[in-house]
């Protein structure tokens, strides 16, 4: 089962849906109570300020005024307070004058609204506060005036309404709470819309999933369907392009590839009969360069190696052929390892002291004998001629997940491998002259070694001693697959 990240790109995009929808929401109720409680207030301290302002314009008032005269104008002004009742305080030069009885209330009138309606006059002027509870009022004073050659003179009187805004701060609140219990089922409706934003964004990007899965597993010709022309589309397109372009290159080079594989396997087959009469020739002659002159005996007997090491690049590249046409097979049978690596060095008189081998009794393998043969017989040749004696095979067989294996490791005592030929170790045709003894061989030896490794399910490593020299590791299970 797939396991779908935590932070997906569905995530994400629900999640990038969720944020603009709340961010617009909170946006919304943020600038719409601003607007309705500006416009509740304003109504409200509008109404109030006109009421009052109404009121003393239409009081024939006497100037000057005794303590009781303004006593019983505050006390009237209060019974007529509008849009709610108002506590009304008076003052006049030393005269003050109260229709509220509690003193806490006095204290809305701040200094600093005082100071405002004496600049203000004779317009008056209000102020919005709050008292010890955090209960808010309205304050607005006003002063009295007259006219006197056409412009209004201020009287010395200054009235002073106190109104309550509870029913305000109640009903901005009850906007808030209502904006708040909107807030939640509409984010939850928006989750709808967002499924299916996502799934429209997501669809196609799976298909493009899927495809480029397809491509890496070699379907070329894998193609997604193009619909509509936004960038998905325009991607699909593109991908689908490059798909074709691939698809043309990599058919281009197989055909190229079997073409070469062609030619090499047709000029191998095309050799074996000529290069095995030039044997044949080479075979009698190297028996009569005893009776010839020098000259001519040495010449004989580099054509005669020569000719030995063309057949065996010849056989080579067969073998080779046979390995990328699929056509190599296994013949199994029970061995004996140490059995089998005794008679690879006797055959090939490595007994002599130069290959040592530690070879543990008991260990057998199911595998190919000849097969075997060369891949051991590749790994000490190369060892002696490109590393130098003494050479030592070491055999172990051990336990692993998917069943025992055979490990074989082969280490010589030249100066190792350099860290820049060591990736390319088993490639074809490679050869480390640089770092190594120059070889006369064809450069397909470990290459035919990787592939009979690979035949049997194994492979094949390569790495230096800490104490010096090459290491060259056969890794195969002991029980081949035929």
């Amino acid at each position: 089962m797939r396991r779908i990240a935590p932070f997906g790109l569905r995530t994400r995009l629900i999640a990038a849906f969720l944020m603009v929808a709340a961010i617009s929401a909170v946006s919304t109720a943020a600038l719409t109570y601003q607007k309705a409680r500006n416009a509740i207030l304003a109504q409200s301290q509008d109404m109030a300020v006109s009421t009052l302002r109404d009121q003393l314009d239409s009081k024939n008032l006497r100037i000057p005024m005794d303590q009781e005269t303004l006593q019983a104008l505050v006390s009237e002004f209060a019974k007529r307070g509008k849009p709610h009742p108002w506590a009304i305080f008076g003052e006049y030069a030393d005269l003050r004058a109260s229709s509220h009885i509690n003193p806490a209330t006095s204290s809305l009138v701040t200094d600093a609204l005082r100071r405002q309606v004496v600049s203000a006059n004779p317009h008056g002027a209000f102020q919005r506060v709050e008292d010890t509870s955090g209960a808010p009022y309205l304050t607005v004073a006003m002063p009295a005036v007259f006219t006197h050659q056409g412009k209004r003179e201020p009287t010395g009187l200054v009235v002073y309404a106190v109104m309550p805004l509870t029913t305000e701060r109640e009903t901005v609140d009850a906007m808030v709470d209502a904006a708040k219990q909107g807030a939640v089922p509409g984010l939850a409706i928006a989750v709808v819309p967002a499924l299916l934003a996502a799934r429209g964004v997501l669809r196609p990007v799976r298909h493009m999933r899927r495809a480029a899965e397809r491509l890496g597993r070699g379907r070329l010709d894998t193609r997604i369907e193009v619909r509509g022309a936004d960038e998905l589309a325009g991607l699909a397109r593109t991908f689908n392009e490059t798909a074709r372009a691939l698809e043309q290159s990599v058919s281009e080079l197989q055909d190229a590839e079997a073409r070469a594989r062609r030619f090499a396997s047709d000029v191998s087959h095309e050799l074996r009969t000529p290069l095995a009469g030039m044997l044949a020739v080479t075979e009698v002659l190297d028996e009569d360069a005893e009776r010839l002159d020098p000259d001519t005996a040495k010449a004989l007997r580099l054509i005669s190696a020569e000719t030995g090491k063309l057949a065996v690049l010849v056989e080579d590249l067969m073998e080779i052929s046979r390995f990328d046409a699929r056509a190599a097979e296994l013949n199994l049978d029970d061995v004996d390892i140490a059995v089998a690596v005794t008679k690879t060095l006797e055959r090939r008189h490595w007994d002599d002291g130069r290959v040592t081998a530690e070879l543990p009794s008991g260990v057998r393998a199911r595998l190919d004998p000849r097969r075997f043969d060369v891949v051991l017989a590749n790994l000490v040749g190369n060892a002696l001629q490109h590393g130098g004696a003494p050479v030592t095979v070491t055999v172990a067989a051990l336990p692993g997940r998917e069943g025992a294996r055979l490990l074989i490791e082969v280490a010589d005592s030249g100066p190792g491998i350099a860290p820049e030929v060591l990736p390319h170790i088993f490639d074809r045709f490679f050869k480390a002259d640089a770092a190594r003894t120059r070889s006369a061989g064809s450069g397909l030896g470990l290459a035919i070694t990787l592939e009979n490794a690979r035949l049997h399910g194994g492979t094949l490593y390569a790495a230096n001693g800490p104490g010096g020299g090459a290491v060259l590791t056969l890794d195969m299970p002991l029980e081949a697959d035929a």
